[in-house]
């Protein structure tokens, strides 16, 4: 079972790391970076780099396709577009994390489907024709969607159970200790300040990107 994880310049490294990491230890799989041509790619941070070991062209039969987001995302690449619809057609799963579900979109591949994304990002989605919802994980058949960043790590545990069972999946989320705790309870728009609220908006809504 190949598992692409799609890479592009100013990707969001965790948005990767997380599906990588809950869904790497399936039975028989085969992790693989994909990019336009095959070579080190560079996070929104600039900071980190990972190797992507295939082109576009090399990997055409993907079982599962896990597309990141980023700050960025290139919706315009038509490479990318392309490769997204053709392996598509033989994929058991296609998937994305944040504003990855942007370039799906942008691929045709959401139209009508109920979706999710980052919060800042509900209109461009939806803008492709998306029914999206503040989900943090969505399923709409073999398409697989997930709210921001941290979600993936959701949603490739969800995954494993669908794939290998709920007790694979559970060894998985024990293994990496998936136990969240987190000190403040801001992670989401509804639940965050009104005014950090709005200062994300101000600063990084996508018109200001």
């Amino acid at each position: 079972m190949q598992i692409a994880i799609l890479l592009f310049d100013d990707f969001t490294a965790l948005d990767a790391i997380g599906p990588y990491t809950t869904l790497g230890p399936l039975p028989g799989s085969e992790m693989v970076f994909v990019a336009e041509q095959a070579g080190p790619v560079r996070d929104d941070t600039g900071n980190l780099t990972l190797i992507a070991q295939k082109s576009l062209d090399e990997v055409t039969s993907p079982d599962i396709v896990i597309v990141p987001g980023g700050p960025h995302v290139p919706v315009d690449n038509k490479a990318i577009q392309n490769w997204l619809r053709q392996v598509d057609a033989g994929t058991t799963w296609t998937t994305s994390v944040c504003t990855g579900s942007l370039l799906l979109g942008a691929a045709g591949l959401l139209e009508g489907r109920r979706a999710t994304t980052h919060w800042l990002y509900m209109d461009q989605c939806a803008g492709y024709g998306a029914q999206t919802t503040g989900e943090r994980v969505v399923f709409d058949g073999k398409y697989v969607t997930a709210a921001g960043v941290s979600s993936g790590i959701d949603m490739g545990l969800t995954l494993a159970g669908k794939i290998a069972g709920d007790d694979h999946a559970q060894f998985v989320q024990l293994m990496i200790e998936y136990d969240p705790q987190p000190p403040y309870d801001a992670g989401s728009p509804d639940k965050a300040p009104a005014h950090l609220v709005e200062l994300m908006r101000s600063t990084m809504s996508p018109a200001s990107s």
